[in-house]
């Protein structure tokens, strides 16, 4: 028999469904189907997509009459403490960018600096409300080691207004000055210490936050540090990437940018801050609103076209996101609701070819991976580390076309030949069932064995094609569910599979077992909850690339 063009896996056989345990008198049941496009990537993601920030802020930052940063800060971090080692070391590695606000009011502490070497004071005079501040080299020796011993690739964010002067209009004029950050470059250099990227300026592009410099300024600052990076690294093997600029998407401000540095830039970098300031009291409605979470899709889909018609070999990245800027807000981004989110932030940011993506931040402000003061993990640190574990780098085309409530994505497995989707309910009372369906050849492996099913398009109807049950039985599913602790949204505790994620009395970071489910059986998926689903036996053309 000719079979269809999209192959559906039902009750009968490998059912991958979202249903209800017991669902509560008066929630809705709902059935649909995914639809995974199999046959190549849309997309494709670094390995290490998982990106986050530190930020240069000192304790007297304050918003809204919160001061939410603590001793978060570059300068003043506590780098001895076990829970923050053993938090970056889960990853192996994670991307850490150094940068924020105050780095283009930072001096560098070399031996050839002539300027004081202090640190930030609070000013209202000044931009952001600090005066420049100083990196000592022995605080960037701590630094360093830490990140070696915790394993992390390191990004550095530059000072691009060293040189500059702001006019009234807002402009940063004159071309930028390196001698200070040349001389840092060397000493980093000199001390062998692995950096991933150099970045110049932070939000200085478009009309900026603070200051701006004008796009053929801009360009010629990126080629200078292109050449000052040669220069220093001429004779190490492993060449930094170039980054910048480091800001708010603005199409023409970008496009005529990224034109103008076609070879001096590896890395264009934006950043996100879609949901507005943290001292919104409707950030959580914001969350559960697919309109509001697609609306930054064309940013990603802007930045991906303008990349692809240029001459540029850059790639773009997400250089820094905190979703809700000015520290985001307690209880919403740093709880358990802010993972709706972010979640569908990386999924669809990897749909637009997005290689990484940096969250705002690691530690710091209300909006930190890990808390401010105690260092254990918020919610969001999980879901970046099942992110992480399970999402390989192929990113495969997924649509649902039932409500809108339900985010699915799907990328080839990073573990195995198979796939991983991801399922974000954002809907308070609706159970959706849905079933998987792949439009190309797709082989089910079992024991060594597989069994390679061939579609053609022989018709416009969707058909399932039923599997054997005894095959059925024997193929098995990873299921990850997380939910919010006693169904409170604003819970700093997150639930995986049921049990409360949380480090031991050593700052261990708990393991992240998944739920093995014969694939035969339905799996549930609660209303305001999120599921990772890994299909190790389900192999698709798109997976073999």
């Amino acid at each position: 028999m000719g079979f269809c063009f999209w192959v559906c896996f039902g009750y009968s056989l490998l059912f991958v469904s979202l249903q209800a345990v017991a669902a509560a008198e008066g929630d809705a049941i709902v059935e649909d189907t995914v639809y995974i496009d199999g046959k190549a990537p849309i997309g494709t993601i670094d390995d290490d997509f998982v990106c986050a920030t530190l930020d240069w802020w000192p304790p007297e930052k304050c918003d809204y009459g919160t001061c939410s940063w603590g001793r978060a800060g570059l300068l003043n971090l506590d780098l001895n403490n076990n829970i923050f080692l053993n938090a970056v070391k889960a990853f192996s590695p994670l991307k850490i960018r150094l940068g924020g606000s105050l780095q283009d009011k930072v001096i560098y502490g070399t031996d050839d600096n002539r300027e004081p070497c202090t640190s930030f004071v609070q000013d209202p005079s000044e931009m952001f409300g600090f005066t420049k501040g100083c990196l000592p080299m022995k605080r960037w020796d701590e630094l360093n080691a830490f990140f070696a011993k915790a394993g992390a690739k390191i990004i550095v964010g530059l000072n691009a207004l060293a040189g500059k002067s702001i006019k009234p209009g807002g402009s940063a004029v004159g071309a930028w000055n390196y001698t200070n950050a040349e001389s840092f470059i060397l000493y980093t250099v000199e001390k062998n210490y692995k950096i991933h990227g150099w970045e110049l300026g932070n939000e200085l592009s478009g009309n900026g936050v603070g200051t701006r410099i004008a796009v053929n300024q801009y360009a010629a600052d990126t080629a200078a540090l292109q050449r000052v990076v040669q220069k220093i690294y001429k004779d190490v093997d492993m060449k930094p990437l170039i980054i910048a600029p480091g800001g708010f998407y603005e199409s023409k401000w970008f496009k005529e940018f990224i034109d103008k540095t076609t070879t001096s830039l590896d890395v264009v970098t934006h950043h996100i801050y879609n949901l507005g300031p943290g001292v919104d009291t409707h950030l959580i409605e914001k969350i559960l609103n697919p309109s509001v979470l697609d609306g930054i899709s064309g940013t990603f889909s802007g930045l991906h076209n303008v990349i692809k018609s240029s001459a540029t070999k850059a790639i773009a990245w997400v250089g820094e996101a905190g979703g809700a800027y000015n520290s985001g807000r307690n209880l919403v981004t740093n709880a358990f609701v802010f993972s709706f989110w972010y979640l569908d932030q990386l999924g669809m940011a990897s749909k637009y070819d997005t290689k990484t993506y940096c969250r705002q931040s690691l530690i710091g402000g209300n909006y930190g991976l890990l808390d401010t003061s105690t260092f254990v993990p918020n919610p969001d640190y999980y879901s970046a580390l099942l992110w992480h574990r399970l999402m390989g780098r192929n990113v495969l085309s997924t649509s649902f076309d039932g409500t809108k409530k339900i985010r699915s994505y799907t990328h080839c497995a990073k573990q195995s030949e198979g796939i991983v989707v991801l399922f974000i309910n954002l809907d308070k009372r609706t159970t959706v069932k849905t079933k998987l369906a792949f439009n190309s050849t797709m082989t089910l492996r079992h024991n060594h064995e597989s069994r390679t099913l061939r579609i053609q398009r022989m018709s416009s109807k969707k058909m399932i094609i039923e599997l054997p049950q005894m095959v059925d039985a024997e193929i098995r599913r990873e299921e990850y569910h997380l939910t919010a602790k006693d169904g409170n949204l604003q819970s700093r505790t997150m639930l995986l599979n049921g049990n409360i994620l949380s480090v031991d009395s050593s700052g261990n970071i708990p393991p992240l077992e998944p739920l093995y489910v014969n694939s035969a059986k339905p799996i549930t998926v609660e209303p305001l909850s999120i599921v990772f689903i890994h299909l190790s036996d389900v192999i698709l053309p798109a997976c073999k690339v």
